[in-house]
């Protein structure tokens, strides 16, 4: 996606920026939407443009509990190298897949990346469809020996962050999650699986969900490679209409067109 510049507000901090864009005081970016919807290549494309718009540079973290996980790539439809495009990327591969790693760990480990990308005065970009991650994050949830079980508990958000939302009609995003099915299964999906399983086996709660059973059942003969791909769309739809649910309870969400979404935030940008 290119961002046009005749559509991008005039500004004085459009130059290098440095001078008079105060990054440190500015809200940090948080950019949501159910799987599939765009959320990572739209933050590599802001953080892209507001470098290009002298505004700032940027780092993204993301907010996403499958990325966490080393080795699991492909599945869990991680960025490339090319795809990150020269973009800091934080919170993948953190540990792996046989270890707990829980929303509190999440957290801190983003508090800290915060803090560090902070200092060297650039951007945190958010991005993620984890909705747990985000609201415990943004709302500066207080975990103790109370477990939360829904987010009834959200207070006032925090006026560190604000949140982009990508909107997309129900029946495209659903397009979307059969074409990104096909795409999974053009790559060499089943040799991941297969690593995956040598080393952790079965046990461990990250290999439960996503691609990998279904990739696995597909491996030993008991379905087809066309049964394969329906079932990871039939799956991540389910996800993206549980995703849908949560994030639309947060009334603080700003829904952006995917087509729309670059010029709206670099424009929330360069205009404070």
């Amino acid at each position: 996606m290119s961002v046009k510049n005749k559509r991008i507000k005039k500004n004085s901090r459009v130059g290098d920026g440095s001078a008079v864009f105060d990054v440190a005081k500015a809200p940090i970016l948080v950019i949501i939407g159910p799987t599939a919807s765009g959320k990572t290549g739209l933050a590599i494309d802001v953080a892209i443009a507001l470098s290009e718009h002298g505004v700032c540079r940027c780092e993204i973290i993301s907010a996403d509990s499958r990325a966490i996980y080393k080795g699991m790539d492909i599945g869990t439809a991680k960025p490339t190298r090319e795809e990150m495009r020269g973009v800091p990327h934080w919170g993948i591969d953190l540990v792996e897949p046989n270890d707990r790693f829980t929303v509190v760990d999440f957290c801190k480990y983003a508090r800290e990346r915060i803090v560090e990308i902070r200092e060297r005065r650039h951007l945190p970009i958010i991005v993620g469809g984890t909705g747990l991650y985000v609201d415990a994050l943004v709302y500066d949830y207080k975990f103790n020996d109370v477990v939360k079980k829904t987010c009834s508990d959200r207070q006032k958000m925090s006026s560190d962050f604000v949140v982009f939302g990508i909107d997309w009609p129900r029946d495209e995003i659903k397009q979307r999650i059969q074409s990104r099915s096909n795409k999974l299964f053009a790559q060499p999906i089943d040799k991941e699986t297969l690593s995956i399983v040598e080393r952790y086996g079965w046990d461990s709660q990250a290999m439960k969900s996503d691609i990998y059973p279904i990739c696995w059942e597909m491996m030993t003969g008991k379905i087809s490679l066309e049964e394969a791909i329906e079932l990871s769309a039939i799956d991540d739809w389910h996800l993206a209409k549980r995703q849908l649910t949560w994030f639309k309870r947060n009334k603080d969400i700003v829904w952006v067109s995917l087509d729309e979404a670059v010029e709206r935030i670099i424009n929330f940008y360069i205009t404070r």
